[in-house]
């Protein structure tokens, strides 16, 4: 099911169900439409890195997923092309909350942009990374 050439919310959900790593990581996709994304992951000791903050590829891969996702709703089925992403602060927080948000959506790339935020338990956010992503659509 698609909006116009774009994924829907049950599309993306259903996709994300079906990535082996989406599932191992415990990714939740919370909302994706009308070129944004927004994902969620709980903390897990299982993900650290020696110093007890969020692995970097952890994070990579909670920006990369959440700008293919904001993408899709626009552009359809998308690979990503290109990826970069800043760390900003060490990741440490009872959850994560990925935002992904379409650029552009064109017919051979789009661009998307992501900010990931850890809550802590009162439920206040902080940026902790951003990322961007050029991605190519790559049909149904």
């Amino acid at each position: 099911m698609t909006t116009q050439s774009g994924l829907t919310h049950h599309d993306l959900n259903a996709a994300n169900a079906s990535a082996g790593f989406n599932r191992l990581a415990g990714f939740e996709v919370v909302a994706a439409a009308d070129g944004a994304s927004e994902l969620r992951m709980q903390w897990r000791d299982d993900f650290t890195q020696y110093a007890g903050h969020l692995h970097a590829g952890m994070i990579a891969a909670l920006l990369d997923t959440a700008c293919g996702f904001a993408a899709a709703t626009l552009a359809g089925s998308v690979t990503a092309s290109h990826f970069s992403m800043n760390c900003l602060r060490p990741a440490v927080g009872r959850s994560f909350v990925a935002k992904g948000t379409t650029l552009r959506a064109g017919r051979k790339q789009a661009f998307a942009r992501a900010e990931l935020f850890a809550e802590n338990e009162q439920g206040e956010a902080v940026l902790v990374a951003t990322g961007e992503t050029v991605l190519v659509p790559i049909g149904a």
